[in-house]
């Protein structure tokens, strides 16, 4: 039987394959004990939405769990406005627009849609400078939708026996480096 993805594990991959394992490695102990600044604001800038306070609006679901059998994924949402059929992923500060940023909306998409939600737009935000990116739908960005699709295989079939590459300017931004005996840090 297959494992289910979380969707935080796509963005986190498309970084560092490696860094999954390392993620597992500390479980559930004290985030003080890995995580470094950059990691530490996005979850305090997150709080509001983990303690559903970002808004009093009843047609706003913020922080729901999702899950698609589909893709075996699951997570939570930042906030999907139910009214205008818009779901939006939060981050504290957007500089590029990575592809993992898209594929965590793109999973979040299918996990809504499988639970029966109408979802006609995707969007996201960069909490620091106030500013929002709209993302098209996959089913209207073909090359986007492939390069998921074949990011959730190569999660589902990942080993760390896998042939590796480091990146330089990588490795010097993971929190695993220490752990990692390929790091080129």
């Amino acid at each position: 039987m297959e494992r289910e993805i979380p969707i935080s594990y796509l963005n986190d991959f498309i970084f560092c394959p490696r860094s999954i394992y390392f993620h597992q490695l500390y479980g559930l102990r004290e985030d003080r004990l890995y995580k470094q600044t950059p990691q530490i604001e996005g979850t305090i800038a997150h709080q509001t939405i983990e303690n559903k306070t970002y808004t009093s609006a009843s047609t706003v679901l913020q922080g729901i769990e999702v899950y698609c059998g589909q893709y075996g994924i699951y997570g939570k949402i930042d906030t999907f406005d139910t009214k205008k059929s818009l779901l939006t992923e939060r981050k504290k500060k957007i500089k590029v627009i990575y592809d993992g940023y898209i594929f965590q909306l793109y999973a979040q998409y299918f996990c809504l849609k499988e639970m029966g939600y109408k979802v006609d737009k995707l969007k996201l935000y960069s909490m620091d400078d106030n500013k929002s990116y709209p993302v098209g739908l996959p089913e209207n960005d073909p090359e986007m939708f492939n390069k998921f699709e074949i990011l959730i295989d190569s999660l589902k079939n990942f080993s760390l026996d896998s042939e590796f590459q480091p990146n330089i300017n990588k490795c010097r931004n993971c929190i695993y480096s220490n752990l990692c005996d390929y790091s080129l840090c």
